[in-house]
């Protein structure tokens, strides 16, 4: 059985989405950004040109999914590679939830056996209980 689905891609993540309790996004580096010029021949007051060097960009589907998921009221929990431009979805606070970086040269178990590991996963997963709890009610009409 495979998730693939010959209708338009936002349309079959959005119907994968309703049968979901909740979204786990892994953020990796994709494309390498040598230098760049943010705000570039912007002409709009108080925005300034800006430097982006050595920096990484990631998929667009890492921004799309996860705000998908938000407009549905799933828990989301989203992992981004140290190095990933924190922009959009992926800037800090913009979920309301803490959203750690993990750096591939480190060893993947020294993060999950983490104290800031265990809190997270464990409100990420209180959060997906309380959803599979609710899904199936009734709504409430008052």
């Amino acid at each position: 059985m495979t998730d693939y689905d010959m209708d338009a891609p936002l349309k079959a993540i959005r119907r994968l989405m309703l049968e979901s309790n909740a979204l786990i996004t892994i953020v990796f580096r994709r494309t390498y950004v040598e230098r760049a010029v943010g705000n570039h021949l912007a002409d709009l007051p108080g925005r300034s040109p800006y430097i982006v060097s050595d920096q990484w960009l990631t998929s667009p589907w890492s921004h799309i999914e996860p705000a998908m998921a938000f407009q549905l009221g799933l828990p989301s929990l989203i992992l981004r590679e140290r190095g990933v431009i924190a922009d959009g979805i992926l800037e800090k606070g913009v979920l309301g939830s803490y959203m750690p970086e993990f750096d591939t040269s480190t060893p993947v178990d020294d993060y999950f056996d983490s104290p800031e590991w265990r809190d997270l996963i464990w409100k990420w997963e209180s959060q997906t209980r309380k959803v599979v709890e609710t899904k199936g009610n009734p709504p409430k009409l008052y």
